[in-house]
């Protein structure tokens, strides 16, 4: 081989390899590199230790439905998956249906924007972000209704990426972040004008401690929304690929179960909520959610080729490969569930905290 076919094969290796990871690696502009992948808060040396102990938890279920044992499991969870997911699907972990004509950028940020619509904050108002993660959904709802947004999340490597992003999006002075346990947040009793939760409060082991959490914070007469991820009424416990797809999305999303979408507006009733409105947003006409997972196919193989170089090369931490196989495995139960129509990320329901009662005169 001559020097000029050998300086040829090196220019094309090179350029395909800054056009893989460069151009083809960030998820959006600005966003996590494929050369930046790690495990959150975890030493890259404990990366496949903390993989493994993931998986120890379904091996004792009962572990896992205790609320003492959950904030573990989710935030080693987080700290697995946060690079990923950012790299490969963006800063809003979370689904949204498919608008025709709209980028699934701006599917998203509309489906953000609605949650704060529906709770009819004003300009400065104080409202809470239940499970806030890298604060893709905070910034696009701070910016939409200039609230002034709190986050909380139980994961301080979320925190950090996201006080980052805030930063970079010029938002900081609208959006705060805490890291903390929803179960037991560290605000005051009647302290915010409104809250929202998009698809965060189905890692609670109980969804009535996290409700009365919320419950807690609101002020008398705020709005409460959340879009829960639930069993439809298409489900069936005595069928075995039903069962398989839910207990597949379980494993791969770091839930403790999956609840019924009859158990969220009793429960919200019980804490003492009033539940304003309720409905599938995944139901027709809207288009499926789940499209984007089935189209994100060709990107995944890409993507696995460039985690499995990178973890072979040292860049990425051992583990890594392991942690995005699983992902890719609980896109595929998710889009079960959603073409079988057993299962839904956005059964929303909207909740006021009643007026508190006007003091007796004498």
């Amino acid at each position: 081989m001559d020097s000029l076919t050998l300086f040829c094969t090196g220019a094309l290796l090179a350029g395909g390899l800054y056009w893989f990871v460069c151009i083809l690696g960030p998820a959006e502009q600005k966003g996590k590199r494929a050369v930046d992948l790690s495990g959150g808060s975890i030493s890259a040396e404990k990366v496949q230790d903390n993989y493994k102990q993931y998986w120890s938890f379904f091996r004792r279920p009962k572990e896992i439905e205790t609320t003492e044992k959950v904030p573990d499991f989710v935030d080693t969870f987080y700290n697995l998956v946060t690079d990923i997911y950012e790299w490969g699907w963006g800063q809003s972990f979370h689904f949204s249906p498919s608008i025709p004509g709209k980028s699934h950028r701006d599917a998203t940020r509309l489906h953000e924007e609605m949650a704060v619509d529906l709770i009819d904050v004003k300009s400065g108002d104080r409202i809470l972000d239940v499970g806030c993660g890298v604060g893709g959904p905070m910034r696009a709802i701070a910016s939409h209704s200039r609230a002034n947004v709190v986050g909380i999340t139980i994961n301080e490597y979320q925190v950090n990426r996201a006080r980052l992003h805030n930063k970079k999006a010029g938002l900081d002075s609208l959006c705060e972040v805490v890291c903390g346990n929803f179960l037991q947040m560290p605000f005051s009793d009647s302290s915010f004008d409104g809250a929202y939760s998009i698809e965060a409060t189905c890692h609670a082991p109980k969804l009535e401690e996290v409700y009365s959490e919320i419950f807690r914070v609101l002020k008398p007469g705020s709005l409460y929304v959340s879009y829960e991820w639930v069993t439809t009424d298409k489900y069936r416990p005595d069928n075995p690929e039903h069962v398989e797809v839910i207990q597949g999305i379980e494993r791969g999303d770091a839930l403790p179960g999956l609840r019924s979408y009859r158990d969220i507006a009793e429960t919200a009733r019980k804490v003492g909520f009033e539940v304003v409105k309720e409905k599938d947003l995944a139901k027709p006409p809207a288009q499926p959610w789940w499209t984007r997972l089935k189209m994100g196919r060709i990107a995944y193989w890409r993507n696995h080729i460039l985690v499995t170089v990178l973890s072979a090369l040292g860049i990425a931490p051992k583990g890594t490969v392991d942690v995005h196989e699983m992902l890719f495995n609980t896109a595929d139960y998710l889009t079960r569930g959603g073409e079988t129509g057993i299962f839904t990320p956005m059964h929303m329901i909207l909740c006021r905290k009643p007026e508190a009662p006007s003091p007796k005169t004498s």
